[in-house]
């Protein structure tokens, strides 16, 4: 009893706290490509026990991945002004307890794998490999987020692979589609944390895009929305689907008029703001499938 008690009392919380558990946002701009690929493959109409298996395993992937950047991140976040009051930046948690519970979390997603095909299973591999290893892209790979972008978008072919058997050509301009929006965003994201990681040396695409950190956000919004115009052309999508184009467009063009100045939490606040994007093209094609 004293155990268990010690446990919720002092460990459960820092173990939350790792995960992420209280900042939901990752798992939302995880989370929503993956329901834009079960409403897709599942023509507006997916069983709920397929939509609640993703869901499950997208939190816990998400937090997941966010106890492994920790866990590399270690002898940074203290540096960084944003991430000083992480639990290994505050040292309230050890390699060893962060190692257990990535193997737990892990192993827990896998279960929600039940309900599907062996080809599901199978397209789990590399997006586990994808998550385990994207901290380690930060210290010599000049765009991290082009990298976390496919780790973000393996939720996709694994819905149309779990939900018709296969993937399609729509699954993989989605994808494509994804990796941009990730680009754009955690571009974003990074111009916050710029001086910080100019100072501790590890890389990131605003500091690979220089001045033009920026500009290369909106281009990488513009060509997620050229994806999905060709998206929508292949679904022959009814008027939501327009209307959501254009209201995520005029949403990027907001978004650079904050961004433009770097100020910090301007684009903290603006990286968070894509969460509407999200659910404005879940809205959209869940509606267009209603209609149809």
């Amino acid at each position: 009893m004293l155990n268990r008690h010690y446990f919720l009392r002092n460990r459960l919380p820092v173990y939350l706290r790792l995960m992420r558990v209280d900042k939901p946002i990752g798992t939302l701009l995880l989370l929503w490509p993956t329901f834009w690929a079960i409403w897709i493959a599942s023509e507006g109409r997916p069983h709920w026990l397929t939509v609640a298996a993703f869901t499950l395993g997208t939190f816990l992937m998400r937090s997941a991945g966010c106890v492994v950047n920790d866990w590399a991140d270690k002898d940074f976040d203290g540096h960084v002004e944003r991430t000083q009051n992480r639990p290994f930046a505050t040292g309230e948690v050890s390699s060893k307890e962060a190692e257990i519970l990535f193997v737990a979390l892990c192993g827990t997603a896998a279960l929600c794998l039940l309900p599907f095909n062996l080809s599901t299973w199978m397209m789990s591999l590399p997006a586990l490999f994808l998550v385990a290893t994207y901290p380690l892209t930060k210290r010599f790979f000049p765009l991290p987020q082009l990298y976390l972008g496919v780790a973000f978008s393996f939720g996709i072919p694994m819905a149309f692979t779990a939900i018709q058997g296969h993937t399609s050509a729509i699954t993989w301009w989605l994808f494509a589609a994804n990796i941009c929006w990730t680009v754009a965003y955690d571009t974003i994201y990074a111009i916050a944390d710029k001086p910080d990681d100019l100072k501790i040396g590890i890389k990131t695409s605003a500091i690979t895009f220089g001045r033009y950190d920026a500009q290369a956000a909106m281009f990488c919004h513009f060509l997620f929305d050229l994806l999905m115009l060709r998206i929508g052309i292949l679904l022959h999508a009814a008027w939501p689907f327009w209307a959501a184009w254009l209201l995520v467009a005029y949403l990027q063009t907001r978004q650079y008029q904050r961004i433009k100045s770097r100020d910090r939490q301007a684009c903290f606040q603006t990286f968070l703001d894509n969460n509407s994007i999200g659910w404005i093209w879940f809205t959209a094609l869940a509606v267009h499938y209603a209609l149809i």
